[in-house]
């Protein structure tokens, strides 16, 4: 199954200014090694660009590009994006590049 995923994740071409995004996990457990509950883990607001379309029309039809690249470092909207079904137990979600707040400089 995990084959599987990676190829479709390698075929998965976003349109347009469509970003793909895989959500960083959620800390479960503290350095000291107490386990975090799941209800009181914080919301993850940052991932990785899996990724990118090749941009926008504007309207003259020309392209702009994205400027946001497949590797990234991203700080995202705690609501939105479309979440999609790749491999079991991570998250991806597109989104739009102007919904993404900012890119974080690692």
């Amino acid at each position: 199954m995990e084959a599987f995923a990676k190829q479709a994740i390698k075929k998965l071409v976003p349109m347009f200014d469509r970003v793909l995004v895989l959500r960083a996990e959620a800390v479960t457990k503290t350095k000291g090694g107490i386990v975090i509950p799941e209800k009181s883990q914080g919301k993850v607001l940052h991932g990785t660009v899996i990724a990118v379309g090749p941009g926008a029309r504007n309207n003259n039809g020309e392209l702009i590009p994205t400027q946001i690249k497949v590797g990234d470092q991203v700080l995202l909207p705690e609501y939105g994006g479309t979440k999609v079904e790749l491999e079991e137990n991570k998250e991806y979600h597109l989104f739009r590049e102007s919904d993404i707040l900012a890119k974080l400089e690692v």
